[in-house]
Protein backbone atom coordinates (compact mmCIF):
# COMPACT_ATOMS: atom_id res chain seq x y z
CA UNK A 1 0.00 0.00 0.00
CA UNK A 2 2.71 2.46 1.17
CA UNK A 3 4.18 1.72 -2.71
CA UNK A 4 0.93 2.08 -4.74
CA UNK A 5 0.43 5.62 -2.46
CA UNK A 6 3.78 6.49 -3.90
CA UNK A 7 2.70 6.32 -7.27
CA UNK A 8 -0.38 7.68 -7.19
CA UNK A 9 1.05 10.82 -5.66
CA UNK A 10 3.39 10.94 -8.34
CA UNK A 11 1.18 10.33 -10.90
CA UNK A 12 -0.81 13.27 -9.09
CA UNK A 13 2.00 15.43 -9.36
CA UNK A 14 3.17 14.82 -12.84
CA UNK A 15 -0.84 15.77 -13.99
CA UNK A 16 -0.38 18.89 -12.12
CA UNK A 17 2.31 19.52 -13.92
CA UNK A 18 1.05 18.77 -17.09
CA UNK A 19 -1.96 21.08 -16.50
CA UNK A 20 0.04 23.89 -15.39
CA UNK A 21 3.30 23.74 -17.68
CA UNK A 22 2.07 24.68 -21.33
CA UNK A 23 -0.60 28.22 -20.22
CA UNK A 24 2.59 28.92 -18.18
CA UNK A 25 5.07 29.01 -21.09
CA UNK A 26 2.35 30.14 -23.21
CA UNK A 27 2.20 33.17 -20.30
CA UNK A 28 6.02 33.58 -21.21
CA UNK A 29 5.94 33.79 -24.40
CA UNK A 30 3.55 37.36 -24.42
CA UNK A 31 6.09 38.27 -21.37
CA UNK A 32 3.25 38.57 -19.10
CA UNK A 33 3.52 37.71 -15.06
CA UNK A 34 2.72 34.12 -15.19
CA UNK A 35 -0.36 33.10 -12.19
CA UNK A 36 0.64 29.40 -12.98
CA UNK A 37 3.46 29.00 -10.79
CA UNK A 38 1.39 29.37 -8.09
CA UNK A 39 -1.40 27.23 -9.00
CA UNK A 40 0.95 24.64 -9.78
CA UNK A 41 2.46 24.58 -6.37
CA UNK A 42 -1.56 24.52 -5.07
CA UNK A 43 -2.50 21.51 -6.73
CA UNK A 44 0.85 19.82 -5.65
CA UNK A 45 0.29 20.25 -2.25
CA UNK A 46 -2.94 19.01 -2.62
CA UNK A 47 -1.20 15.62 -4.80
CA UNK A 48 1.32 14.67 -1.71
CA UNK A 49 -1.48 14.66 0.45
CA UNK A 50 -1.73 18.38 2.24
CA UNK A 51 -4.62 20.13 3.08
CA UNK A 52 -3.88 23.80 3.34
CA UNK A 53 -5.81 26.31 5.71
CA UNK A 54 -4.75 29.92 6.69
CA UNK A 55 -5.22 31.53 9.80
CA UNK A 56 -4.98 35.35 9.80
CA UNK A 57 -4.95 37.28 6.69
CA UNK A 58 -1.98 37.54 4.33
CA UNK A 59 -0.90 41.41 3.70
CA UNK A 60 -2.38 42.60 0.11
CA UNK A 61 0.47 44.20 -1.41
CA UNK A 62 4.06 44.75 -1.55
CA UNK A 63 5.12 41.84 1.13
CA UNK A 64 8.32 40.19 2.92
CA UNK A 65 7.59 36.93 4.19
CA UNK A 66 9.70 35.47 7.11
CA UNK A 67 8.87 31.87 8.37
CA UNK A 68 9.70 29.16 10.08
CA UNK A 69 10.76 26.07 8.66
CA UNK A 70 10.13 22.48 8.92
CA UNK A 71 9.61 20.41 5.25
CA UNK A 72 9.81 21.14 1.70
CA UNK A 73 6.10 20.71 1.45
CA UNK A 74 6.02 24.11 3.35
CA UNK A 75 6.87 25.46 0.04
CA UNK A 76 3.99 23.87 -1.49
CA UNK A 77 1.69 25.03 0.41
CA UNK A 78 3.09 28.96 1.45
CA UNK A 79 3.29 29.28 -2.26
CA UNK A 80 -0.11 27.61 -3.18
CA UNK A 81 -1.54 30.33 -0.87
CA UNK A 82 0.25 33.70 -1.27
CA UNK A 83 1.89 33.01 -4.89
CA UNK A 84 5.50 34.12 -3.42
CA UNK A 85 8.67 33.83 -4.58
CA UNK A 86 11.54 31.90 -2.68
CA UNK A 87 15.00 32.45 -1.13
CA UNK A 88 16.74 29.08 -1.61
CA UNK A 89 20.26 27.76 -1.82
CA UNK A 90 22.13 27.44 -4.71
CA UNK A 91 22.18 23.72 -4.19
CA UNK A 92 18.76 23.26 -5.16
CA UNK A 93 19.08 25.31 -8.38
CA UNK A 94 20.76 21.90 -9.77
CA UNK A 95 18.50 19.32 -8.72
CA UNK A 96 17.06 17.58 -11.86
CA UNK A 97 13.57 19.16 -12.44
CA UNK A 98 13.25 20.69 -9.17
CA UNK A 99 15.83 23.23 -10.18
CA UNK A 100 14.25 23.98 -12.89
CA UNK A 101 10.52 24.35 -11.62
CA UNK A 102 12.03 27.19 -8.64
CA UNK A 103 13.24 29.06 -11.46
CA UNK A 104 9.86 29.47 -13.31
CA UNK A 105 8.96 30.90 -9.74
CA UNK A 106 11.24 33.35 -9.65
CA UNK A 107 13.47 31.51 -6.92
CA UNK A 108 16.30 33.58 -6.21
CA UNK A 109 19.24 30.82 -5.25
CA UNK A 110 21.63 32.23 -2.61
CA UNK A 111 25.06 30.54 -1.43
CA UNK A 112 24.46 31.01 2.11
CA UNK A 113 28.04 29.31 2.97
CA UNK A 114 30.57 31.62 0.17
CA UNK A 115 32.76 33.98 2.27
CA UNK A 116 32.30 37.54 0.23
CA UNK A 117 29.05 36.76 -1.62
CA UNK A 118 26.34 38.54 0.43
CA UNK A 119 27.34 41.48 -1.68
CA UNK A 120 26.23 40.52 -4.41
CA UNK A 121 23.68 38.66 -3.29
CA UNK A 122 21.85 41.72 -1.45
CA UNK A 123 21.88 43.12 -4.89
CA UNK A 124 20.01 40.21 -6.25
CA UNK A 125 17.69 40.29 -3.87
CA UNK A 126 16.99 43.63 -4.42
CA UNK A 127 16.47 43.38 -7.73
CA UNK A 128 14.02 40.53 -7.15
CA UNK A 129 12.04 42.54 -5.21
CA UNK A 130 11.42 45.82 -7.56
CA UNK A 131 8.95 43.35 -8.85
CA UNK A 132 5.42 43.19 -7.20
CA UNK A 133 5.84 39.42 -6.26
CA UNK A 134 6.16 38.45 -2.82
CA UNK A 135 9.56 37.00 -1.53
CA UNK A 136 9.92 34.59 1.12
CA UNK A 137 12.45 33.52 3.40
CA UNK A 138 13.33 31.36 5.97
CA UNK A 139 15.40 32.93 8.03
CA UNK A 140 16.35 29.51 10.31
CA UNK A 141 18.43 28.63 6.77
CA UNK A 142 17.74 25.10 7.65
CA UNK A 143 14.52 22.75 8.81
CA UNK A 144 14.12 22.43 12.37
CA UNK A 145 12.27 19.74 14.29
CA UNK A 146 8.78 21.42 13.85
CA UNK A 147 8.20 21.89 17.62
CA UNK A 148 11.39 24.33 18.14
CA UNK A 149 12.81 27.12 16.04
CA UNK A 150 16.34 27.49 15.41
CA UNK A 151 18.28 30.88 15.44
CA UNK A 152 17.70 33.18 12.86
CA UNK A 153 20.71 34.14 10.12
CA UNK A 154 19.83 37.63 9.58
CA UNK A 155 22.63 38.57 7.12
CA UNK A 156 20.13 39.05 4.44
CA UNK A 157 17.77 40.52 6.01
CA UNK A 158 19.98 43.84 5.55
CA UNK A 159 17.83 44.04 1.99
CA UNK A 160 14.86 45.56 4.25
CA UNK A 161 17.58 48.75 5.43
CA UNK A 162 15.94 50.37 3.48
CA UNK A 163 13.85 47.77 0.92
CA UNK A 164 14.22 48.83 -2.88
CA UNK A 165 10.74 49.80 -2.60
CA UNK A 166 8.08 50.14 0.21
CA UNK A 167 7.15 46.55 1.86
CA UNK A 168 5.84 45.16 4.78
CA UNK A 169 7.24 42.27 6.66
CA UNK A 170 4.87 39.84 7.28
CA UNK A 171 5.52 36.82 9.77
CA UNK A 172 4.19 33.36 9.07
CA UNK A 173 3.93 30.16 11.70
CA UNK A 174 3.89 26.66 9.40
CA UNK A 175 2.04 24.95 11.95
CA UNK A 176 2.06 20.50 10.90
CA UNK A 177 0.17 20.41 14.51
CA UNK A 178 0.89 16.81 16.10
CA UNK A 179 2.43 15.41 12.73
CA UNK A 180 5.34 18.56 13.36
CA UNK A 181 7.86 15.77 14.20
CA UNK A 182 6.89 12.87 11.34
CA UNK A 183 6.94 15.23 9.16
CA UNK A 184 10.32 17.21 10.08
CA UNK A 185 13.04 16.73 7.77
CA UNK A 186 15.96 17.45 9.18
CA UNK A 187 19.19 15.32 10.66
CA UNK A 188 21.30 13.31 8.06
CA UNK A 189 17.88 12.21 6.37
CA UNK A 190 18.57 12.59 2.14
CA UNK A 191 16.33 14.30 0.17
CA UNK A 192 15.24 11.36 -1.87
CA UNK A 193 14.74 9.45 1.62
CA UNK A 194 12.41 12.01 2.71
CA UNK A 195 10.38 12.18 -1.00
CA UNK A 196 9.79 8.70 -0.46
CA UNK A 197 9.34 8.76 3.11
CA UNK A 198 6.55 11.93 2.41
CA UNK A 199 4.79 10.07 -0.74
CA UNK A 200 4.19 6.60 1.25
CA UNK A 201 2.51 8.63 4.27
CA UNK A 202 -0.41 7.31 4.80
CA UNK A 203 -4.12 9.71 5.09
CA UNK A 204 -3.84 13.12 4.55
CA UNK A 205 -1.88 16.34 6.02
CA UNK A 206 -3.26 19.59 7.55
CA UNK A 207 -0.72 22.30 7.09
CA UNK A 208 -1.70 25.63 9.04
CA UNK A 209 -0.39 28.49 7.94
CA UNK A 210 -0.70 31.54 10.96
CA UNK A 211 -0.23 34.88 9.05
CA UNK A 212 1.15 37.13 11.88
CA UNK A 213 0.96 40.31 12.41
CA UNK A 214 3.13 42.46 9.97
CA UNK A 215 5.16 45.46 10.56
CA UNK A 216 7.30 47.55 8.72
CA UNK A 217 10.98 47.25 8.55
CA UNK A 218 11.68 50.83 9.08
CA UNK A 219 10.61 50.18 13.04
CA UNK A 220 13.50 48.40 13.12
CA UNK A 221 17.00 49.64 14.33
CA UNK A 222 18.76 46.67 12.26
CA UNK A 223 18.42 43.45 10.77
CA UNK A 224 18.98 41.87 13.95
CA UNK A 225 16.22 43.96 15.21
CA UNK A 226 14.09 42.29 12.64
CA UNK A 227 15.47 38.68 13.23
CA UNK A 228 14.28 39.11 16.84
CA UNK A 229 10.88 40.55 16.42
CA UNK A 230 9.82 37.81 14.09
CA UNK A 231 11.75 34.97 15.67
CA UNK A 232 9.47 36.49 19.23
CA UNK A 233 6.47 36.72 16.78
CA UNK A 234 6.78 32.62 15.51
CA UNK A 235 8.12 31.78 18.87
CA UNK A 236 4.87 32.93 21.08
CA UNK A 237 2.86 31.81 18.05
CA UNK A 238 4.24 28.14 18.44
CA UNK A 239 3.84 28.15 22.28
CA UNK A 240 0.23 29.04 22.02
CA UNK A 241 -0.29 26.47 19.33
CA UNK A 242 1.39 23.41 20.76
CA UNK A 243 0.27 20.17 21.29
CA UNK A 244 -0.12 19.71 25.09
Amino acid sequence: MARLRRLLRIGALAGSLLLCLFPHLAWRVIRRPSPWPRRFLAMAARSVGAQVRVEGKPREGDMFLLANHVSWIDILALGGATGTAFVSHDGVARWPVIGWLAAQNNTLFVARERRGALSAQLESLRAAMLGHQPVALFPEGTTGDGTALLPFKPALLAVLLPPPRPVMIQPVHVDYGAAASEIAWHGAEGAGANAKRMLERRGTLTVTLRFLEPFDPADCADRKAIAARVHAAIATSMAAHAIR
